[in-house]
């Protein structure tokens, strides 16, 4: 597929066509219970992707998106508690 007609396709796809290829790359596979091949998830989950970007699809509302969580931290684990900072440890130590 050229980089035009892709292109052309992420622009013209409407918001019932991005909800379809979401779903097919969530499942796996197409509304009629085909599976999906690699590269049609590969080219389907890049398609989903740009249209997330250009159309201003919040980032929590992307395909893939995970939460970033630090037990109430900063990213580092600096100002973890002793008591949340030893459920990391190896209990097989005990």
């Amino acid at each position: 597929m050229s980089d035009m007609t892709f292109e052309r396709m992420i622009q013209q796809m409407t918001p019932a066509i991005y909800e379809r290829l979401k779903q097919a790359v969530s499942l796996r596979k197409w509304p009629d219970g085909r599976f999906l091949t690699a590269e049609q998830t590969e080219l389907c989950l890049e398609a989903v992707m740009r249209y997330e970007v250009e159309n201003g699809v919040p980032e929590p509302a992307r395909i893939g998106y995970l939460e970033r969580r630090t037990c109430g931290a900063d990213s580092r684990g600096a100002n973890v508690s002793p008591a949340l900072a030893g459920l990391a440890r190896d209990a097989s130590r005990d």
